[in-house]
């Protein structure tokens, strides 16, 4: 699904971050956000996924095609792990849990409840929820934080076969992934700070 961003500006607390943000995305393309720690990937991210309103501008799809993968993993603790993603796929109409957790070697590890997960198994368990959310739009923030060498490559590989299925990911990530897209560094996107009754 193409992802269409037009004069858009977003902001924390009323003051604005970033400004003038026009991009395209187009289905089977990634987007890679850079940018220092506090630039406004974050604030980019959650707007984009419809979790706080922009400023002005638009962006299109809307929030229910957006799949947001956040810093925090999402996991209910006193769940299983086949608990939780059977929960996410309850409630975001998706299903193939068996094959997510097939992808992040979670299957000797679905009766486990989350609260007992090291680290990186929490946040293999939440990028395994983008797989039964069944929306066609990925926006991840750090995805690879807690991951070693090899669960990095099992995020890279979901991520081409979303692609190749014609999804689009939009991720802030300070690594090389090596997907097929863009970069966009929000440097050269940053507002001034004012009010947002300030902006036009």
């Amino acid at each position: 699904m193409r992802v269409e961003v037009r004069d858009l500006a977003v902001g924390r607390g009323g003051v604005p971050v970033l400004a003038g943000l026009s991009f395209a995305v187009e289905p089977g393309r990634a987007l890679i956000l850079r940018g220092p720690n506090g630039a406004g990937k974050t604030t980019l991210l959650r707007t984009l996924a419809g979790l706080q309103p922009p400023y002005a501008g638009t962006v299109a799809p809307g929030p229910g095609q957006v799949a947001y993968g956040a810093h925090a993993d999402g996991m209910k603790g006193q769940l299983t792990v086949l608990e939780n993603l059977s929960f996410w796929a309850g409630l975001h109409g998706g299903g193939g849990v068996a094959a997510a957790l097939e992808a992040f070697a979670l299957t000797a590890l679905e009766d486990r409840l989350a609260q007992h997960l090291s680290a990186g198994q929490r946040r293999r368990l939440g990028l395994a929820r983008l797989m039964v959310a069944d929306r066609p739009v990925w926006c991840l923030d750090e995805p690879t934080v807690s991951l070693d060498t090899a669960n990095t490559a099992r995020f890279v590989a979901m991520v081409e076969r979303h692609l190749g299925a014609g999804g689009t990911a939009i991720l802030a990530t300070h690594i090389d992934l090596g997907l097929a897209g863009d970069t966009l560094d929000v440097r050269a996107h940053r507002a001034r700070a004012r009010h947002m009754d300030g902006i036009a």
